[in-house]
């Protein structure tokens, strides 16, 4: 594990949303092959990428294979799951519901109302782990603002779904699981074919193949983000346990081999034992070669001269995952701007987060928490915004618009106000 200081940290903590222009040429010719031939185009990508042989009554998850699903599931693991079920779905039913309008003394209303998208797309990668905690981040919160048709997709290897998946599916209320991935999946959401419908907004995280995708089709559909390999950004002072920081790193490294870890700490003694530690616990790892890997490309240890320090470069780096893991953390909380989600003091490791707590774990990567937010309700919700003037209110801001209006040159815009002025 190499340590670095705040002055020559600077390859590692660059970073950005991947683009390769092969694979992005790639996506734009598979998208164009969907859209244009459907379900011929679909079925022919997922047997080239997946080995799965498709029809249009095999794209969709049967209730058969539902069934089987359940019966392959542990119950004490499906016990588990409608736990972390009832609390992510409490947190974001309660994440704001109302819309909002003022009414003055002229009888000018003013305000807005929610509305949900009417379908939805939730991408849930395959990789390599069953990510079924996916499947309740992506569902629930379209579930919790109202969508009336919720799809999801996820890559069927060799015809095959993890059976914990295709449970959680079932559990979080989607209407239907199709075998599809990749750029592929992202394309049939956005345009349908003959047997998968078209939605409004795709949600969940991916490659860079899908990533790329959700790119391209941007302004047919609505996204939720553009993501890519997971991270995780810790700030530690001395007082920080060696063990369970080390540990921390590693529960992002074990992800992806382009997965990035990384310590800011101002303890120089810290950040040689927690190198060793790192060390120690990565060699027992099942995952150890992409932990591995993922450390020697994109982890580190940087030493900054003050936690306001370790702040600032956190903010500029705008973390997926951003752990405070300090004496007193909740003081540098006021100067972080930018990440997808803050994980506060000892107690709270990023998989709490990941699993359980309640809000989502689909959050921004590469640098894109500067502009991008965490998966939520708002996602999935169209902000509507609702007028109603009475007689009086137009004629006390009749001739400013009517002014206005003519300045610009749009006279017929100024007449649709002055004939109401005139009774």
């Amino acid at each position: 594990m190499k340590i670095y200081t705040s002055e020559n940290c600077g390859e590692l903590i660059r970073q950005s949303v991947a683009e390769d222009e092969k694979v992005a040429a790639v996506v734009r010719a598979i998208v164009k092959d969907v859209r244009e031939n459907g379900d011929k185009a679909l079925f022919s990508y997922e047997e080239k990428f997946d080995f799965t042989p498709l029809t249009a009554e095999s794209v969709r998850v049967s209730e058969r294979e539902f069934a089987e699903a359940y019966a392959k599931v542990d119950p004490a693991l499906l016990e588990s799951l409608r736990r972390a079920k009832a609390r992510i779905l409490a947190y974001h039913e309660r994440d704001g519901k109302a819309g909002s309008s003022e009414t003055d003394e002229t009888g000018r209303t003013t305000g807005y109302v929610l509305r949900p998208v009417e379908r939805a797309g939730i991408y849930v990668p395959g990789g390599t782990a069953p990510l079924f905690s996916s499947v309740c981040m992506g569902i629930l919160p379209a579930k919790a603002a109202g969508v009336k048709h919720i799809y999801m997709a996820t890559p069927a290897k060799e015809g095959k779904i993890s059976p914990a998946t295709l449970v959680a599916a079932k559990e979080c209320g989607a209407e239907a699981v199709f075998k599809m991935g990749g750029a592929q999946a992202i394309a049939a959401f956005s345009y349908g074919t003959e047997s998968v419908p078209s939605v409004d907004v795709i949600a969940g995280p991916g490659n860079i193949y899908v990533t790329l995708a959700k790119k391209e089709v941007y302004g047919k559909v609505g996204i939720d983000m553009l993501a890519g390999p997971s991270e995780i950004l810790i700030i530690a002072d001395g007082s920080a346990d060696v063990e369970y920081v080390a540990a921390d790193m590693l529960s992002q490294a074990e992800h992806d081999k382009r997965s990035r870890a990384i310590v800011l700490t101002d303890d120089s003694a810290f950040a040689g034992k927690l190198a060793t530690e790192v060390a120690r616990q990565c060699a027992l790892l099942p995952r150890r070669e992409i932990a591995e890997a993922a450390l020697e490309n994109g982890g580190g240890i940087v030493l900054v001269g003050s936690m306001e320090e370790a702040a600032e470069i956190a903010d500029r780096i705008a973390p997926e995952h951003l752990e405070i893991y300090t004496a007193e953390p909740e003081t540098l909380l006021p100067l972080i701007h930018n990440a997808g989600a803050v994980f506060l003091g000892g107690y709270t490791p990023e998989p709490v987060g990941d699993y359980f707590a309640g809000p989502d774990h689909i959050l921004p990567t590469g640098g894109t928490a500067r502009f991008f937010q965490v998966l939520n309700r708002d996602t999935f919700l169209r902000k509507m915004s609702v007028i109603r003037y009475s007689s009086e209110a137009l004629k006390a801001d009749g001739a400013d618009i009517v002014r206005l209006a003519e300045n610009e040159g749009l006279y017929a815009h100024a007449n649709a106000v002055r004939l109401r002025m005139k009774k």
